[in-house]
């Protein structure tokens, strides 16, 4: 197979271009350096769509391999034909490959292993060909009977024939995939009620869907029902159908064999080939479903990941609770614990505590100028969000709140991580930092934690481990690396996310900065294990605000702190204006010079040199900036207080394949379903919304009993 073919036709890529790519890959350049820093040999290709050419590569490769052992083992059993062969360099997917290798793989002892040790396959051959047009098989079959064997009677011996026939015909690789096509076109999947009482998966009791038409979370949805034990699924199809292909690859009438033929084909389909190609399909669905709930789970993840950070703030987190209280935790503008506490103010009756917990907030926030709540989402919420708001008018001015997601956090407080970085504090308290710290800068926050336990996707563990281990892993980096990080102040976590740096490196940097403090980037190759490749892929992504060199604080690459020197030279401008903002015009000069030629002059290529103009007018521009900012709000809501019609503001929180959950300011997000986002057809509603993204809903129904709520993104007709 020739691969960059293959990849250019799937991509609709240049030959030259995709060389380039593969080139960089396999030269251990890194996702995110080559989508920022290698934009001249891509065609300034985005890292998404290098991360999926990444993957197919890795597939087309693993094919590759796999076509190479299927041909040493024919080869060494002596059955590699050029027939054979010309099919294994035809195969476009591992299951080709499999199902060419089928009829010659060692196999346990069947039917038709023992038909032929009885000596019967001459026969079987000779009912296949189906030449015979005078007498009856049982004739053509006496010669084959051998008590000795176990053949007693003719009918033995066509049964034995017809055993090895059945085996043929299901290890066909033509008819398998006939049989495949057929079936997804028309199988329709099934479930049935196991015998249990109501469950989560009543919808699915009496359910059944084409297979070719089933979303993602049905199909997750159905398998994890019948793993549990409440649900039988089965794949339905037309057996009369799925007969016919094995009758029309190997009947061919008028011979007194044809009618052994049929009666082996339909023993193929029932015996062998039925259960194999239902476990098959369902097999391909569930890995369907698996690459959408990922897909799905990336962009989920991506989006609340690139939040905008609530800048600026002196925070206060609350971690929720009753029994023990909330834990209280004050951080400053760059996250520094400054004070902790705990407050009793969610347990009714208690008004001694809560008039002490009153006084002991309002002193934490006027002494430190607190002027951002952040609240868990967790247990008590409610009761804190409540106590919080009445609150407010005694707090610093322009003091509003926001309810937090808490998925994650126990994982993280409960971690070796956040011991070693807050040893004095116990696991609540951990708690509560991370919830102010999650409003202040979720990237910085998150990527402490496990992906997985973020909570924005759907039955995520239903699916492969490392699949979605590696797909997150990937988003994280992109996010990571496309904001920047400050060097001197970020967490070994953050780091070890920076593309050429790994946990061990993180931690190396870390150290080396708490021992020598870090003043330049051309510092940081000082840093044990840090040599010049990995200094190469991470050093644009790192910056370092208080160094001597202003270019040190953007996303200009060291690789190209020469070209950048001499083009503000060159349009009459100064290192040190980047610091100052006096770089007014840059563009317009830029313009005037002409890119192409000012490139050319420089050495440099056209997206590079448009990758330095846009940094040096704007030094580290973080992303997240141009985003809407998050609600912050300053008055409470009851789901009791919702009525039909309502319009409300609220924050996208998870998007999956039927709707999406947004936070209203109630306790209970409310559902928007997809058939209520858009007047218009939409597929998936990522179309529509994305996690973070603030929208206007109207209510649609309250469920006081279920605590559900429905939305709709649809203006009510005015009347």
């Amino acid at each position: 197979m020739d691969i960059v073919q293959t990849l250019c036709q799937e991509f609709h890529l240049k030959t030259q271009q995709c060389e380039n790519v593969l080139r960089l890959i396999d030269d251990g350049n890194t996702i995110p350096f080559i989508a920022r820093y290698r934009k001249e040999q891509t065609g300034s290709l985005d890292d998404q769509l290098l991360r999926e050419i990444y993957e197919r590569l890795q597939y087309l490769r693993g094919l590759d391999k796999r076509r190479g052992e299927i041909a040493a083992a024919l080869e060494e059993q002596g059955n590699l034909t050029d027939e054979l062969s010309d099919k294994l360099q035809k195969a476009a997917t591992l299951t080709e490959l499999e199902d060419i290798y089928r009829p010659f793989r060692p196999k346990r002892r069947t039917r038709a292993t023992v038909a032929r040790e009885k000596g019967l396959e001459p026969l079987a051959l000779a009912l296949l060909m189906q030449n015979e047009t005078k007498g009856t098989a049982q004739e053509l079959a006496r010669p084959f009977v051998n008590p000795e064997k176990g053949v007693e009677t003719a009918e033995d011996a066509l049964q034995g024939a017809r055993d090895i026939l059945a085996e043929q015909m299901s290890d066909d690789a033509d008819v398998r995939k006939s049989l495949r096509a057929l079936a997804m076109r028309t199988g329709v999947l099934e479930s049935k009620n196991a015998g249990g009482e109501d469950s989560v998966y009543a919808t699915y009791y009496d359910f059944s869907q084409e297979a070719r038409s089933l979303p993602a979370h049905r199909v997750l949805a159905m398998n994890r029902g019948e793993r549990e034990g409440f649900l039988k699924v089965s794949l339905r199809l037309n057996d009369a159908d799925c007969v016919g292909v094995l009758q029309k690859a190997f009947v061919r009438p008028g011979s007194v064999t044809t009618e052994q033929v049929r009666e082996a084909a339909q023993d193929a389909w029932d015996r062998l080939l039925q259960p194999s190609i239902e476990r098959e399909i369902r097999a391909d669905l569930t890995d369907r479903a698996s690459a959408s709930a990922i897909q799905v789970f990336g962009k989920n993840l991506h989006q609340l990941l690139m939040a905008p950070p609530v800048k600026g703030r002196v925070t206060l987190g609350v971690d929720p609770g009753f029994r023990t209280g909330c834990k209280l935790a004050v951080v400053d503008e760059n996250g520094k614990v400054l004070a902790t506490g705990v407050g009793h103010f969610t347990l009714p009756g208690q008004e001694a505590a809560r008039a002490r917990a009153r006084r002991d907030i309002i002193d934490l926030c006027q002494r430190f100028g607190v002027t951002a709540i952040a609240i868990g989402n967790g247990t008590a919420s409610r009761e804190a969000e409540q106590f919080i708001a009445s609150l407010l008018p005694e707090l610093p001015q322009g003091a509003a709140y926001m309810i937090v997601s808490e998925a994650g956090a126990s994982v993280y407080s409960a971690s070796k991580l956040a011991a070693e970085e807050f040893p004095q504090f116990d696991v609540s308290l951990r708690s509560a930092v991370s919830i102010a710290r999650r409003m202040q800068d979720p990237l910085a926050e998150l990527v402490k934690i496990d992906p997985k336990a973020i909570g924005v996707g759907q039955y995520q563990h239903d699916l492969k481990e490392s699949q979605l281990e590696e797909a997150l892993d990937g988003v994280v980096e992109g996010c990571v690396n496309s904001v920047g990080v400050e060097v001197s102040t970020a967490s070994a976590s953050l780091l070890s996310h920076v593309a050429g740096i790994g946990p061990a490196l993180a931690k190396n940097i870390v150290t080396y900065r708490e021992e020598n403090g870090i003043q330049s980037r051309a510092q940081l190759k000082k840093v044990p294990k840090l040599g010049p490749r990995a200094f190469e892929q991470c050093a644009g992504f790192l910056r370092v605000r208080d160094s001597k060199n202003a270019l040190d604080a953007t996303a200009v690459h060291p690789e190209s702190y020469d070209a950048a020197r001499a083009l503000l030279d060159t349009l009459g401008y100064r290192l040190e204006d980047i610091r100052s903002g006096g770089l007014t015009g840059l563009p317009a000069r830029v313009e005037e010079r002409g890119l192409s030629a000012l490139a050319k002059e420089l050495g440099v290529g056209e997206p590079t040199l448009r990758d330095i103009v846009r940094e040096l007018q704007k030094p580290g521009r973080d992303p997240r900036d141009d985003l809407p900012s998050p609600i912050l709000r300053t008055d409470v809501l009851d789901i009791k207080d919702l009525a039909p019609g309502m319009e409300l503001k609220g924050t996208v929180r998870n998007v999956i394949d039927f709707g999406a959950f947004v936070d209203i300011g109630v306790h209970q997000d409310g559902l928007v379903h997809i058939s209520r986002m858009s007047s218009r057809f939409i597929r998936h509603p990522s179309e529509v919304v994305k996690v973070g993204d603030v929208i206007t809903v109207w209510v649609v129904d309250v469920d006081l009993k279920k605590q559900r709520i429905a939305l709709t993104m649809l203006p009510p007709a005015k009347k």
